[in-house]
């Protein structure tokens, strides 16, 4: 089983874009096409199949975007992704984009052929959700790489003799043997480089034909035989049982094992994360400006109306969560920098929600911090047994799981205990069930900026009913599971794919016609 990290499935990526699953997950994609063909690349063919997510999304919710952007080597937050369709001109590549059948049904598919002066390889890997990948083939042959690894590939036309020396000269995480339509090679997967020694070595043997070295495209690097200490929340329970620590504790304990690193470490990676964060929220308030969106920039008088108390809301936190809720969603939609939580189209709910309470309730950073990593491991729940993709699961995968997530660290804001979290989350895990995925215009702003702000609503009344010990009755395991069955129930239609709902109004296709070709990204 492959175990979520924090930061790598849930907060992350740190990312400009309106889609995680988009921009996020096919730059890295890109990334590792670059790798694969030595950073020099001519020309692509990339085909989506008809019937997938991406056949009518691609160009609208960034994943051409993003695409282009890993072929130039480039990371999720660079600044020029708003114009990479003009770099990649004026690199020399030349972009094919084709509809084709694919025999891979996932409808986040890419298929990627490479063409370089000295070769032609071909990739093929699948968007899960929240910017995450799983690489599925590469040149014909069944892998399984998630970009969490240093993976180096070694062609070869006589593959024991290689086995036999890599197996008694360097260090690896796991060897396996790969045939492809034409070539065969050995795949490495290892936790740091193999080095240029070793490489000068291997490519020195007779029967190596060529190297490649794919380097990881995760913060948090995997190992083999990865263990954590639990996975789920019945798990979580039974490894607290004689710890009696705290919700976001049991978080910093799973991560540090997850990713083999220091408790102090997981915390100083949470700061960064809140500051980026806080950073968004501030930006956001003061007014974003960007030409080619949908909803221009609308928090600044939200705020200003709320300063003034002209807005209906006794205690005021409700209202400056909405802000904060609406000022994130505001610098995602004008290419600003954001963080994935846990997607791009879902990111202004629990930081929105989260943060807002923290300042209400006048709580230093470190507070603030902590509740983000109890969102993290509800977060991990999640995605170990269910999705973040709004193409797989619907809008309940991604402005739901946001909410279930603020839900319990909003309780650990107001000093609530560990089962009042996750009465918390299932509450209001169970209150997104059935949510659907209808971009109005085909783009990722609404009525995404409206379900982020119901996530962030329901996310503090589902805590504050928690707190007052109501009965949440079904176990969050088993409204994590449900939320997949009823995901797998929604019509493609209603998943993220621009063909049903709101989506195929009179007025969403109005405003399609007027945007017309000029996607988020300039000059396409």
């Amino acid at each position: 089983m492959s175990y979520p990290s924090i930061f790598n499935d849930v907060l992350g990526p740190v990312m400009r874009g309106p889609s995680s699953s988009h921009c996020a997950a096919s730059l890295r994609i890109g990334r590792l096409c670059l790798d694969l063909m030595d950073g020099q690349i001519n020309k692509v063919e990339i085909d989506f199949d008809p019937d997938g997510s991406l056949a009518t999304t691609h160009e609208a919710q960034g994943s051409d975007m993003g695409l282009f952007g890993g072929f130039l080597g480039w990371e999720a937050d660079d600044e020029r992704l708003e114009n990479a369709s003009e770099h990649i001109a004026t690199a020399g590549i030349e972009i094919d984009i084709r509809l084709t059948e694919l025999e891979e049904k996932h409808p986040n598919t890419y298929k990627i052929t490479l063409y370089n002066q000295r070769e032609k390889r071909e990739l093929i890997a699948n968007s899960t959700g929240g910017g995450m990948i799983e690489v599925i083939s590469i040149d014909g042959a069944k892998v399984d790489m998630d970009g969490g690894f240093f993976e180096t590939l070694i062609y070869t036309s006589d593959h024991d003799p290689i086995l036999d020396y890599l197996k008694n000269n360097i260090s690896f995480e796991d060897l396996e043997v790969h045939k492809g339509r034409e070539l065969t090679f050995i795949e490495v997967k290892s936790i740091s480089p193999i080095g240029d020694t070793f490489l000068k070595e291997i490519n020195g043997l007779e029967s190596v034909l060529f190297i490649k070295e794919l380097k990881p495209v995760l913060p948090v690097l995997s190992k083999n035989n990865l263990e954590v200490p639990f996975i789920t929340c019945d798990e979580m329970y039974a490894y607290n049982k004689d710890k009696n620590l705290k919700l976001w504790e049991l978080a910093v304990h799973y991560e540090s094992q997850r990713g083999s690193i220091s408790h102090e470490e997981v915390m100083e990676k949470m700061r960064g994360i809140h500051g980026i964060m806080k950073a968004a929220i501030e930006t956001g308030l003061a007014g974003t400006q960007f030409e080619d969106r949908i909803l221009g920039s609308q928090s600044p008088k939200f705020k200003a109306l709320m300063d003034s108390n002209k807005l209906i809301d006794g205690s005021g936190v409700l209202n400056r969560i909405v802000s904060y809720v609406s000022a994130i969603m505001e610098v995602k939609s004008s290419m600003g920098v954001i963080v994935a939580a846990p997607t791009a189209g879902s990111c202004g709910a629990m930081p929105g929600a989260v943060i807002a309470v923290g300042d209400a309730l006048s709580l230093p950073e470190d507070e603030v911090t902590k509740a983000l990593l109890v969102a993290g491991l509800i977060g991990v729940f999640i995605a170990a047994h269910s999705t973040f993709a709004a193409e797989v699961g619907g809008c309940q995968a991604e402005c739901g799981s946001g909410s279930t997530m603020a839900a319990a660290a909003i309780v650990g804001l107001a000093g609530g205990t560990l089962d009042q979290g996750i009465c918390a989350a299932s509450m209001a895990l169970q209150s997104s069930l059935g949510m659907i995925c209808d971009p109005i215009g085909n783009r990722v702003e609404a009525p995404c900026l409206n379900r982020n702000v119901m996530a962030a609503s329901n996310a503090l009344s589902c805590a504050n009913m928690a707190l007052a010990d109501y009965d949440h009755l079904i176990p969050l395991d088993q409204v994590i599971e449900t939320m997949y069955e009823v995901g797998k129930s929604i019509p493609n239609t209603l998943r993220c794919t621009n063909l049903g709902g709101l989506s195929i109004t009179k007025a969403a296709k109005e405003i399609e016609a007027k945007l017309g070709k000029q996607y988020f990204y300039k000059n396409c």
